[in-house]
């Protein structure tokens, strides 16, 4: 009976604590039902389609072929040459756009006449839809008879080069660096409003050069923010599909498509719903481990700054 009355109590507060824990989290159920059938369902329908062999020409030929999806999109030399351009894409886009959105971050950070306005168009470019920007490079600035990149290369020699065609992986990285660079310059600047007068002054005190002190003070503590802006860079711009289609339509043949626009192509131009499905899924599960690798890290640098502060 002792035994009995005294576990009763603690019976009690755990289904107090359940309830309690229940009412919490019951306004946020619809939000994570619609979740779940907004992106859950898709997916492993995804993965259903993956496992069949299903061209839309002949709709009667679904048939089921386990894993033979997979095996084909990793000896498929277009599906790898795609992903190649896709870290090609990435890299230099995030790359590049990081380094002038610091560079403008540092200058935007001072104080000077006309600051407002001209953080105002600097940030425009983020602003306009990726339709519009692909449109934009392809039509204004690379154009080979009226653009105005070849009009400034006429004098060396370059005016008549036809950027889009010729060099289709350079035309898009620079649509999307000029796009993505307002964006990392924000998350940099405000990386640079948030740190602290005082350290810069004590190092202007101990005698530290300008070089010295961004390198040992300033570029420390913008880690946390340029590997936020790295890691939300890389994940949006690795689903680049507009700006691709846009300018270049994915060639010469398929030298500047990514691998979204890849299965866009198996999808809607080859009509292969089993190989297209594969790839999807390959590359979602890729995005998710490298997203999860960059979280990681992002999280333990983190932990590591708080320790140093503490």
């Amino acid at each position: 009976m002792s035994a009995a009355t005294d576990t009763e109590p603690a019976r009690r507060t755990r289904a107090t604590q359940r309830a309690q824990g229940w009412a919490l989290r019951a306004p946020l159920l619809p939000a994570l039902i619609f979740t779940i059938l907004v992106t859950q369902l898709p997916f492993l329908v995804t993965i259903f389609y993956s496992l069949q062999s299903w061209n839309l020409l002949r709709p009667d030929s679904q048939t089921f072929v386990g894993l033979a999806n997979y095996l084909a999109v990793f000896t498929d030399a277009q599906f790898l040459g795609a992903a190649l351009n896709t870290i090609v894409f990435t890299s230099a886009c995030v790359l590049v756009a990081m380094a002038l959105g610091i560079g403008l971050a540092l200058l935007l950070d001072r104080k000077f006449l006309g600051r407002g306005v001209a953080r105002t168009l600097l940030i425009t470019p983020f602003l306009i839809i990726p339709v519009a920007t692909a449109l934009l490079w392809k039509t204004t600035m690379f154009d080979p008879v009226f653009g105005l990149i070849g009009f400034v290369l006429t004098p060396f020699g370059l005016g008549d080069v036809d950027w889009v065609s010729q060099y289709p992986i350079v035309a898009v990285v620079t649509a999307l660096v000029w796009q993505w660079t307002p964006f990392m310059m924000l998350l940099v600047l405000a990386g640079l409003q948030s740190q602290g007068r005082d350290v810069i002054e004590a190092g202007q005190v101990d005698g530290a050069g300008r070089w010295q002190m961004f390198v040992g003070i300033t570029l420390p503590h913008l880690r946390r923010y340029i590997e936020l802006g790295v890691l939300l860079g890389s994940i949006y711009v690795v689903n680049t599909f507009d700006t691709i289609y846009m300018m270049t339509q994915g060639g010469p043949g398929t030298a500047s498509a990514n691998l979204p626009f890849y299965i866009y192509q198996r999808t809607f131009l080859g009509f292969d719903i089993g190989q297209s499905a594969a790839m999807g899924v390959v590359v979602v599960v890729g995005t998710i481990i490298v997203a999860t690798l960059a979280l990681r890290l992002i999280f333990r640098s983190f932990m590591f700054a708080q320790e140093g502060i503490s």
